[in-house]
């Protein structure tokens, strides 16, 4: 499968994506906004939940990238600036 150019630039991608919501096994957990130390972006969570195996609770830790395909390659972008209106003289 080809890969597709990624169609936001870094700072868009800061700058506009919100945190994801994820559901596993029913406990709900934001997936917060990032970029990794490779180069790409995307989403990350982090946590612990219970599920249950065989009637017995088993803890287990969540660690979870959503990489955005083709966001290691894509343009870096320039953040955004408030703009200034020109001063007056």
């Amino acid at each position: 499968m080809a890969k597709s150019p990624c169609p936001v630039t870094l700072s868009q991608f800061l700058e506009k994506a919100e945190p994801l919501k994820v559901v596993i096994n029913g406990q709900e957990m934001l997936a917060e906004v990032k970029s990794f130390s490779t180069g790409s972006f995307g989403w990350y969570i982090n946590g612990k939940t219970l599920v249950t195996v065989d009637g017995k609770p088993v803890s287990v830790q969540i660690g979870m990238n959503l990489t955005v395909v083709g966001s290691k390659e894509a343009d870096r972008g320039t953040p955004s600036t408030p703009s200034t209106p020109p001063s007056e003289t």
